[in-house]
């Protein structure tokens, strides 16, 4: 192997990785919660309801996502039902409402009480003072930051009034 060949074999192996890392810091809310298990039930549901694109836009959005386990808290048949065709719109009404328009990260809420407007219209009510609570759900992982806003974990799924 030459030197000119070596040389070009480094660079595109530099550049090979410099793109890997650029290509992770760009994964978007929809692209992170695909690749985590947690959140099988809820990108069923944003795919049920046709939000992937709106949730794949440019934001920024804060997420308020629930687990696989939030969601098997529900009454039994719950989720099977909001999944099926005809009750697409409560779906997106109830997907939307862990929707917040903006980047809203924890320090952001350190401390402080309040109601927040979601992407559904309705409020919800965000405690940060001892903790941060979201209506009836505990944060559990906050601040997972992604390349069109933030996702923060909750172990409850909010339902709008």
């Amino acid at each position: 192997m030459n030197s000119f060949t070596r040389l070009a074999s480094t660079v595109i192996i530099a550049g090979t990785v410099a793109l890997s890392s650029t290509v992770a810091m760009a994964k978007d809310i929809v692209v992170t919660a695909v690749e985590n298990s947690q959140f099988s039930t809820l990108v069923a549901a944003v795919q049920a309801a046709a939000l992937v694109d709106t949730l794949k836009g440019d934001g920024p959005f804060t997420v308020f996502a629930p687990t696989n386990e939030a969601f098997a808290k529900l009454p039994a048949g719950t989720v099977e039902n909001l999944l099926k065709p005809e009750n697409k719109d409560q779906l997106v009404a109830v997907l939307t409402y862990h929707v917040l328009p903006g980047k809203v990260m924890s320090a952001d809420l350190a401390g402080k009480k309040l109601s927040a407007k979601t992407v559904q219209g309705s409020n919800v009510d965000i405690d940060a003072t001892n903790g941060v609570s979201v209506d009836n759900a505990k944060v559990i992982t906050a601040d997972i930051e992604t390349s069109n806003g933030v996702i923060h974990v909750i172990d409850t799924v909010i339902l709008p009034n």
